[in-house]
């Protein structure tokens, strides 16, 4: 199974989020972030996951006659790269973007059920902005971000950091106006 379709399920893009910054994890913790999913339900997840190559087992111990197997994400195989985007349909992209949408859904449920959640203090934050931008514009402020974001992506948990999820998203909300006098693209006699 590719890299999109692995990544198309929200709860394997769910144990994708949770591995971030390198974390070795068990599947045990694994359920106790998501824990509205059965442990069944996980192990499956997880399973195509390793199987996939987006995550591989780092250590294994035994634990009272078992095997606790602590997963390493690959960062590497867990992005869908540009040659396959090109090659998406427009019902690619929908089921995609709903995958999105309903995984960061149920991370925020999953933050505003803790008991200590504090989205003031926590600094929590979705607002829109619709922007007037030029292909140019788009490509800088592309950039801008990551070179903003890339850099942060090696941080590792430590006793400072929460682990946070920045979902930039973009897309045309209408498309580019033209000059007086001039008809749009595809229209006119």
């Amino acid at each position: 199974m590719d890299s999109l379709k692995l990544l198309a399920h929200p709860i394997r893009l769910r144990i994708v989020h949770a591995m971030g910054g390198g974390r070795l994890l068990t599947t045990a913790q694994l359920c106790a972030r998501i824990p509205e999913a059965s442990k069944a339900t996980v192990y499956r997840h997880i399973d195509l996951l390793v199987n996939g190559g987006i995550l591989e087992v780092a250590e294994e111990h035994r634990v009272r006659g078992a095997v606790e197997r602590h997963y390493r994400l690959c960062q590497d195989r867990a992005a869908v790269g540009a040659g396959v985007v090109r090659t998406l349909t427009p019902e690619d992209h929908r089921q995609a973007f709903a995958t999105a949408m309903t995984a960061l859904l149920a991370e925020f449920n999953a933050y505003l059920d803790r008991e200590e959640a504090d989205p003031v203090a926590d600094q929590v934050g979705y607002r829109q902005h619709a922007l007037w931008l030029s292909p140019a514009e788009l490509a800088e402020l592309i950039g801008e971000l990551r070179t903003a974001i890339v850099p942060r992506l090696a941080n590792s948990p430590g006793p400072e950091r929460a682990q946070y999820l920045l979902s930039p998203i973009h897309f045309p909300v209408e498309a580019p106006q033209q000059p007086a006098g001039r008809p749009a693209t595809g229209t006119g006699p």
